[in-house]
């Protein structure tokens, strides 16, 4: 689960309850987003409305298909 933030360390804009399954958090990466840039699962526009609106965008990890992760 990656949590982008409008702002460095801004923890106090995010609910309670997600901080708290959050758990620790840890700076991984700072990134310039900007209307052209590609992200790999996200959509930048969501990411960037999300930033503006709440302060931050929560992003999950995807889904497993169990059939390609069955093995023979």
């Amino acid at each position: 689960m990656y949590l982008y933030l409008k702002q460095k360390d801004a923890f106090d804009a995010l609910p309670e309850e997600l901080m708290r399954r959050f758990g620790s958090p840890a700076l991984v990466m700072e990134l310039a987003l900007h209307a052209g840039r590609k992200l790999a699962r996200e959509d930048i526009h969501t990411v960037m409305n999300n930033l503006a609106e709440r302060g931050y965008h929560l992003q999950m990890p995807p889904k497993i298909k169990a059939e390609l992760n069955e093995g023979e």
